[in-house]
């Protein structure tokens, strides 16, 4: 059977599931479309044109190459056609984006055709996505002194491809549609469960709403009843986007609400617009701003205040919210982008400036700030190679320098990193910055729109300025189902051409790591003053500056190594006191949440900020359970403050894992992995020596606010509650509710438990076997009176538990352990009561693969207590997921039941369960 005839066999099946024809990546059936075309009497002409014209992803793709080399024998006169002149030719390859469609471009721009030559320079003066190898030939032509070369670089100086693009339209006309009551959850918008799909947008958008097909219909007839306004999705009482950053969510809000970007480019939409009463997640909203859309901070509900100022609480405390104005479901607003308002009719109801800075603004105009981000760069290549200096046609980078005030950490990282400001000047919190990029990592469940993101910017090489880049297998690590097998060895391969190190090596020549990504990225972060960009929101290392990312903003790093954002403000959290011997670590992670959200009245002043965490005495692996959890704090970054003979400590376990990396075989031919171990003893030589210390804020920093955690006041086990039952639907699943272990009387049912995910490390596995010998020490043997699944977080711990013999004793208690010569190919349903040993990945944390069953109630370790991300509803009663230690996990299943804190203090009697105690150490620095 032909491809093209597949083709068509592949189209009937999508119609069965209402879709459209999938759009064409593969150059060998583009070949076989262009036969087809060529051919005046063929029965398949007409289709095959449409699919040439209308079907063909752009950029790198492999069908992209072809069909540009057809354009150009079309302009060239090789090829004849009625349906595609000379100038439709042209217009086609303006909507390609880059790669080969700019070599064509060049092609005939550079070539002896000087009529040809000039349209293709028009072409080209509106191009942005070119890379070394086209400015290159660029600069070779003026050098030689072709005129056209000239013409494009002086067009391009001027950023022509900026400036003659429409303005923003003044007014944009909304109509409301309120998505969900309380935080709404990517997941809503782009479920775990269909990750598989992400890369084809058509079925993929068929998902959001988690396939609630009433939501879906009622957003038609809403679109239908107002063809001429734009749908603004909205959370109510509630914060939009958190939990990830999810570029497949923003895509799918996109497509349904948004604007087509290119009429020859299917399923691709810029330009949504989202809002939420508390705002927009960080890292959402950074991936609005890849689509040039607009995330909007309603205010639309206020705390309530007594005749004396003074907030009104309910009874439980809690801040009484009233609404301020109405944005009910199909509700008309004007947004005016001139005045920065939002409107209903005449009505100003907030002043939205924050949405709609200038650069935002510039997004806005370019279709997506990729556009900006390429276009800055291209106008300083041209008015360097023209020896002029590049007119201001941007708006200027905020820069903000205060005399006499400090710098916190993550104000001294970007000011290490910037490129681009003013050369000597000093920049902090709120100034925009472009900073180079140390680490990159990629997940395996966006990666595969990370490497469609590659391609349509027509990137093809990892940027020589990243230090190390990682793609991992651990979103799909769970079930090796035919998703996974279709999808994941086609990722690594792309990616381990492109120079990122892959988790699996697409020669077989190295054993397949499931590792979790975080875990490995804390492992190769190798310097305290780096910066992480991560396809995960939980890209959050306890060394550097990490920021988890969309995809896109993960493809524009590992093409240009550089981001651009504002360098954010932080919050400084310090601790007195001292801890319990039975308390955990995850005790004092989750009370900080409780005890900051007291001291404010509320108000979560961790919200968009960098926690600033002066953790002292805990090494990487331990710290990173405090720097995970900022992300359900709504954070958007945190940094960890440490000794300089603890920082010394990280990094030495840190070239350890390194080194086994290389043993197994994942360095490539650039030697990356080596380079970040030389690196690692070059910034452990600084540090011994006192050349350069460990990074600390200056004494006299600012802050937002300063919290300072009580550990006295950390009398038992704290665990994070969805309040699933709460009356108030906006305070469910809010990550907020922080109850002590004795709120539930040592008589909650738990149907199943879950140690695992990026929270938990070797440590907490050391845990569960010394727990599982004090049981079995205490009542003779160990019964699980419900299933505990237990999911490594990287094969080097099991490695090393298997050494010092603590897997022997997990694999003593286990009834199931994973085999990977031969995985698990389905999804489990049902759970046993006994330990599952699972290999390391996500499992149950990412939901995507395996659940809980519908229904149940969940303690869990992991990160994530969305509804239905770990489990679902069932018709008798709500899923929910409980979050707490490993010991209380633990000790739940053992029971069946929370455990009262007599069970709980005998179970850990004699363990060590974390050595944190409050820094005796300066942590500060003097301002230089």
């Amino acid at each position: 059977m032909s491809r093209y005839q597949e083709y068509l066999q592949e189209i009937e099946e999508r119609k069965s599931q209402g879709l459209h024809p999938k759009p064409i990546d593969d150059a060998e059936l583009l070949k076989e479309i262009i036969i087809q075309i060529k051919d005046i009497n063929n029965a398949h002409r007409d289709d095959s044109l449409n699919f040439l014209i209308y079907n063909v992803l752009p950029g790198t793709t492999p069908a992209a190459g072809v069909k540009a080399e057809f354009l150009k024998d079309i302009i060239l006169g090789n090829v004849k056609l009625d349906e595609i002149n000379t100038d439709f030719a042209f217009e086609l390859l303006s909507h390609m984006k880059g790669g080969p469609s700019i070599r064509v471009l060049l092609d005939l721009a550079l070539g002896d055709d000087n009529e040809i030559a000039l349209l293709a320079a028009k072409v080209l003066k509106t191009q942005v996505f070119l890379y070394d190898a086209d400015t290159d030939r660029l600069a070779e032509a003026y050098k030689n002194g072709n005129d056209i070369a000239k013409d494009i670089l002086e067009s391009y100086a001027n950023a022509e491809f900026f400036t003659k693009l429409p303005e923003v339209e003044e007014e944009i006309k909304v109509v409301t549609f309120i998505a969900g009551t309380g935080d709404i959850s990517t997941d809503l918008l782009s479920p775990g469960a269909d990750a598989h799909s992400r890369s084809d947008r058509e079925l993929h958008g068929q998902c959001i709403f988690e396939h609630n097909k009433e939501m879906q219909d009622e957003l038609k007839a809403l679109k239908a009843e107002h063809p001429d306004k734009r749908v603004m999705l909205i959370a109510e009482k509630g914060t939009m986007g958190v939990g990830s950053s999810r570029m497949s969510g923003v895509n799918n809000v996109a497509l349904w609400t948004g604007i087509q970007a290119s009429p020859y480019v299917p399923f691709i939409n810029i330009a949504p617009i989202i809002a939420g009463t508390n705002g927009i997640a960080p890292i959402f909203l950074t991936t609005v701003g890849v689509t040039g859309g607009i995330g909007i901070d309603l205010k639309n509900w206020v705390k309530k205040k007594d005749e004396n100022g003074n907030t009104v609480v309910d009874a439980d405390g809690e801040p009484v919210l009233e609404q301020k104005y109405s944005v009910e479901t199909g509700t008309v607003l004007t947004i005016n982008t001139k005045e920065k308002k939002l409107y209903n009719g005449d009505q100003e109801l907030m002043d939205i400036s924050a949405a709609l800075t200038p650069q935002k603004v510039e997004f806005i105009k370019a279709g997506g700030s990729y556009a900006v981000v390429f276009g800055k760069k291209l106008q300083t290549f041209a008015a360097k190679t023209l020896g002029i200096e590049a007119p201001a046609v941007y708006a200027p980078s905020k820069e903000i320098s205060i005399e006499g005030q400090g710098l916190t950490a993550v104000e001294k990282i970007f000011n290490k990193n910037a490129v681009g400001n003013t050369p000597g000047k000093i920049l902090h919190a709120g100034s925009n910055a472009r900073v180079e990029v140390n680490i990159v990592g990629s997940q395996d469940t966006t990666g595969l729109m990370t490497a469609q993101e590659l391609e349509s910017m027509a990137a093809t090489v990892i940027s020589p300025i990243v230090d190390g880049a990682y793609q991992s297998g651990c979103h799909t690590a769970s079930v090796w189902d035919s998703k996974a097998q279709a999808n994941i060895p086609k990722l690594m391969k792309f990616m381990n051409d492109f120079g990122l190190i892959t988790g699996r090596d697409p020669k077989g020549k190295y054993h397949a790591m499931t590792d979790v990504i975080h875990k490995v990225l804390n492992d190769i972060t190798i310097d305290d003053w780096a910066i992480i960009i991560g396809g995960d929101s939980h890209t959050r290392m306890s060394k550097g500056v990490a920021f988890g990312a969309d995809s896109g903003t993960v493809a524009l790093a590992l093409a240009t190594g550089e981001a651009s954002m504002p360098i954010p403000e932080s919050v400084k959290v310090t601790f007195k006191g001292k801890m319990r011997s039975f308390m955990d670590f995850r005790d004092v992670v989750h009370a900080t949440q409780q005890q900051m959200l007291k001291q404010y009245g509320g108000e979560n002043v961790f919200q968009g900020r960098v926690i600033e965490v002066h953790i002292g005495t805990l090494t990487a692996d331990q710290a990173f359970t405090f720097t995970d959890w900022t992300a359900e704090m709504k954070a958007k970054a945190s940094i960890c403050i440490s000794e300089d003979e603890t920082l010394i400590e990280s990094l030495e376990i840190a070239k350890s894992r390194i080194q086994i990396m290389i043993e197994k075989g994942m360095d490539n031919e650039n030697q990356v992995l080596q380079g970040l171990i030389d690196k690692a003893n070059k910034r452990i030589e600084e540090i011994r020596t006192g050349k350069k210390p460990a990074l600390k804020p200056d004494e006299n920093a600012k802050y937002y606010a300063e919290v300072v955690v009580d550990l006295d006041q950390i009398a038992e086990p704290m665990i994070a509650d969805p309040d699933v039952n709460n009356d108030d639907v906006s305070k469910r699943y809010t990550h907020d509710t922080i109850r002590p272990l004795s709120y539930y009387g040592g008589n909650k049912k738990v149907d199943l438990g879950f140690v695992g995910s990026c929270m938990v490390h070797k440590g907490d596995m050391k845990i569960l076997a010394q727990m599982l010998k004090n049981v079995e020490a205490i009542q003779g043997k160990v019964e699980f009176k419900a299933p505990l699944v237990v999911a490594p977080p990287t094969y080097n711990i099991v490695d090393e538990l298997k050494e010092e013999g603590d897997w022997e004793v997990l694999r003593k208690y286990s009834g199931f352990e994973f085999d990977d010569t031969n995985p698990k190919a389905s999804a489990r349903t049902k759970y046993e009561n006994m330990l599952y040993l699972e290999r390391p990945g996500c499992n149950l944390c990412m939901g995507n693969q395996e659940k809980a069953e519908p229904g149940d109630t969940v303690m869990a370790t992991s990160t994530r207590l969305f509804q239905g991300r770990v489990v679902k509803d069932s018709n008798e009663k709500k899923g929910e997921s409980l979050l707490s230690s490993t010991p209380v996990v633990v000790l739940s299943t053992i029971l069946g039941r929370t455990p009262t804190m007599e069970e709980y203090e005998a179970a850990v009697d004699g363990i060590q369960l974390t050595k944190f105690s409050p820094s005796m150490k300066k942590l500060s620095a003097v301002a230089v």
